[in-house]
């Protein structure tokens, strides 16, 4: 403990930055990758246009070209970090779409193609929880014994009527239902959690962090709402405008949320970073540096750290069975 609360490394929350330093000794960088997938909210298995906010890069615009092999994704984003670090070691981040949504013969391929690489320490996989199939399931347990396998699942938010709005196409209880498999199998989840959809209040926010910090996971991203353009949001949003939070409403928010996750669930995002060349709304996000300082700044203000708060998840959400 310090005068101020608690400190891991110099920030009051358990960065995903102090883990893999304190696990790998040196900083690890993100290679984003694309697997050349789709998504079953797409192909009119469950709809045509995907989830509201979602670009059409499947939400993985700084991912690499599909058309290039994973070896050679991995090593032309190697060489743009490496021009500004002297980074040796790397996560590959399976980030554009639905990246278990494919023949488990595929997967197979460019899992292992990953995983074999040198230089990668660890898969990323970001997918659906509908996506998680018995085969997909064996699949990512096998890989997890060569490389450690993280899966990242998109709750967004615990809220039906927002769910329903944003279409996301899949249950609670299917996210429940994943993130029991994927504990099970001893494969880490990372929650994706965003802040500031119309209509949701603090208190509706707060929820949702709060039931995603009670669930049996490993990592969690917070994330602003971006509205990008050829978007179905950013059209509902240009023909009739909603509040999005100003930068200050934003950090104090962030730290309520901080707040209440539990100490042991690292933090892998804060804020977001959406293509400027993209971006329509809050333009005041794609100055990350300012975003950052302002955040970090409001925690010191607030005297918020990690755990302070406790689980305070108060809707009735909370009826819903746990995957515990």
């Amino acid at each position: 403990m310090t005068e101020r609360g608690k400190l891991w490394g110099d920030k009051p929350y358990y960065s995903l930055d102090y883990y893999l330093k304190q696990t790998y000794g040196e900083k690890i960088y993100r290679l984003s990758l694309n697997g050349g997938m789709t998504c079953p909210n797409r192909d009119g298995t469950l709809g045509e246009r995907g989830c509201i906010f979602c670009s059409q890069g499947g939400s993985g615009d700084f991912a690499a070209s599909p058309g290039l092999s994973i070896t050679k994704q991995i090593e032309a984003s190697k060489e743009k970090i490496r021009k500004k670090t002297a980074a040796r070691k790397f996560i590959a981040y399976f980030q554009a779409y639905t990246n278990t949504y494919a023949p488990v013969s595929y997967l197979e391929n460019i899992y292992m193609e990953a995983a074999l690489h040198p230089d990668i320490i660890i898969l990323s996989i970001a997918t659906r929880p509908d996506c998680l199939g018995e085969e997909v399931l064996e699949l990512l347990s096998r890989v997890n014994q060569i490389k450690p396998v993280w899966i990242e699942l998109g709750l967004q938010t615990v809220h039906p009527s927002t769910r329903n709005w944003i279409r996301s196409g899949f249950s609670l209880e299917d996210f429940y239902g994943a993130v029991k498999n994927l504990k099970r199998r001893k494969i880490p989840v990372i929650v994706h959690v965003i802040l500031g959809f119309p209509g949701e209040t603090r208190d509706m926010m707060l929820d949702s962090v709060s039931c995603a910090g009670a669930l049996p996971i490993f990592g969690i991203k917070l994330q602003l709402l971006h509205i990008l353009k050829h978007t179905d949001l950013a059209a509902q949003y240009a023909a009739a405008p909603f509040p999005l939070p100003g930068l200050l409403e934003y950090a104090h928010l962030l730290a309520e949320c901080i707040q209440i996750l539990p100490e042991h669930i690292t933090i892998h995002r804060i804020t977001g970073d959406g293509p400027k060349n993209l971006l329509l709304a809050p333009l005041w996000s794609a100055d990350k540096k300012r975003v950052l300082n302002t955040i970090h700044r409001i925690l010191r203000e607030t005297d918020s750290y990690q755990g302070k708060g406790g689980i305070i998840w108060q809707s009735q959400i909370q009826s819903t069975e746990l995957p515990y």
